[in-house]
């Protein structure tokens, strides 16, 4: 069991690695990588003994059952790392996909045909016009999806680095709001939609106003403290090459680079294949669309091509992504989370309130995903439960608490380079304020409108 504790004590250090990455100045993403690879060599040297004394890992038998002497070193490598090395390249290249179309969009000027349109230079007002886009548009497509394409459109808008990262932190807190009210908005809405847990009616009718009412509340807060006009943002090299291009040309790989994106969900109910195989669907029409417009000019040909595109995508952020769902499916694996879920019914005697909103909590430090699978393990409750629906909205704006929290804050915190110890300081304490908000808000929902 000494095993058992040190890869709790491992992640607790490796977290505190990251959120410290500036005075340490060791890179986050190097820490994570060593992170994730510690947890596992603890996990496949030690498993054995943690499984005999915490009975978890249960598969171990059925995996033996199926594979005649078989140790438990061959169940680690064989099936659990494997299993999870799956999920999370599903969730990678869906990442490396979509941040390509977004690049690609912008490559070509697309952003344009919004950026042109907001006028304002008001901090306040633009503020509230993207928090709004963001958690619209999150709904739509989700959460992680529209986080990257925001912080393109960002760039287009904001010239200093601070001021983008305050945006930035907004539009993960708008972009989680904004999928948690949605069944195709976040990782745990699907998981819970497609496990007959929540309806799409029912969560959208009772979770759009505390998801609202998350976003809304820290806005007007930061409307009374945020002041002043934002500098218009220079012209760079990539506008000039922007500017050769057909107007037309640009509204069109605008228009397809978004159909794209959108598409994706509606593709994975049509053949239910997962969201990367779609995005890589869209990702293969833009990118032969491009290159048959793009060959007939020379002049803008090298700077649009997808090769010259492909140099832009955020490596670090990936395997950023790649390190920390390591460490959290070992500690899933070894039984972990499953042990904190059961111990959350025990302290607090089944109050489903506090329950789902600890999660939440929880899920700004350890991914909601596998939490929120503990929880569908342990409770039967029926199809549009309080408790189902409530834990839609806690997992999935929890995740906003601290910036890696969150598929969407991860992809900013890499994209934007966003202090972690920063983010903590400017932007958690509205997080705060908006879930405890939300919380509320529904629960005065279901007392009054919905029992």
């Amino acid at each position: 069991m000494t095993a058992f504790y040190l890869m709790i004590i491992l992640f607790i250090i490796g977290y505190t690695c990251i959120a410290l990455e500036h005075p340490l100045k060791i890179n986050k993403t190097a820490t994570a990588l060593l992170l994730g690879v510690l947890i596992w060599l603890c996990y496949i040297l030690t498993g054995p003994a943690i499984y005999e004394a915490t009975g978890f890992g249960a598969g171990f038998q059925a995996f033996v059952e199926s594979h005649p002497g078989a140790s438990f070193v061959d169940y680690i490598t064989k099936s659990e790392l494997i299993e999870h090395l799956g999920d999370i390249s599903e969730i990678l290249f869906y990442l490396m996909g979509a941040m390509t179309v977004v690049e690609l969009i912008d490559s070509h000027g697309g952003f344009n045909i919004i950026t042109d349109r907001i006028t304002t230079r008001s901090k306040v007002k633009l503020l509230w016009i993207l928090s709004f886009v963001t958690f619209f548009l999150s709904a739509v497509l989700d959460n992680l999806t529209t986080a990257i394409v925001m912080v393109a459109l960002l760039r287009k808008l904001l010239a200093d680095k601070h001021d983008r990262w305050f945006f930035g932190g907004m539009v993960i807190l708008a972009a989680n709001a904004g999928g948690a009210w949605s069944p195709i908005g976040d990782v745990t809405t699907i998981m819970l939609w497609i496990a007959g847990k929540i309806s799409s009616g029912t969560v959208i009718v009772q979770c759009i106003v505390p998801s609202l009412i998350s976003m809304i509340i820290p806005l007007i807060v930061i409307s009374f403290m945020e002041r002043g006009e934002l500098p218009e943002v220079p012209k760079t090299s990539d506008d000039l090459v922007q500017a050769k291009i057909p107007v037309w040309r640009r509204n069109l790989i605008f228009c397809l680079g978004i159909a794209a994106l959108i598409f994706v969900p509606i593709f994975k109910t049509l053949t239910h294949l997962k969201p990367y195989m779609g995005i890589m669907l869209g990702l293969s029409v833009l990118w032969i669309t491009t290159e048959i417009l793009n060959r007939k000019d020379e002049n803008i040909n090298d700077k649009l091509a997808i090769t010259q595109v492909l140099t832009r995508i955020d490596l670090p952020s990936i395997l950023f992504f790649l390190g920390i769902l390591l460490a959290v499916a070992g500690l899933q694996s070894a039984g972990h989370l499953s042990m904190l879920a059961g111990g959350l019914d025990n302290v607090f005697n089944g109050n489903y309130y506090i329950i789902d909103m600890v999660i939440g909590g929880l899920s700004s430090i350890v991914d909601n995903v596998p939490l929120v699978a503990g929880a569908m393990g342990m409770y039967t409750f029926p199809i549009d439960d309080p408790f189902w629906i409530f834990l839609t909205y806690c997992a999935g704006t929890g995740g906003s608490l601290l910036i890696i929290g969150s598929a969407a804050g991860v992809a900013v915190m890499g994209m934007e380079k966003i202090d972690f110890i920063w983010y903590l300081k400017h932007i958690t304490p509205y997080a705060l304020l908006g879930y405890l908000a939300g919380a509320g808000a529904y629960v005065l929902m279901e007392i009054f409108l919905f029992l």
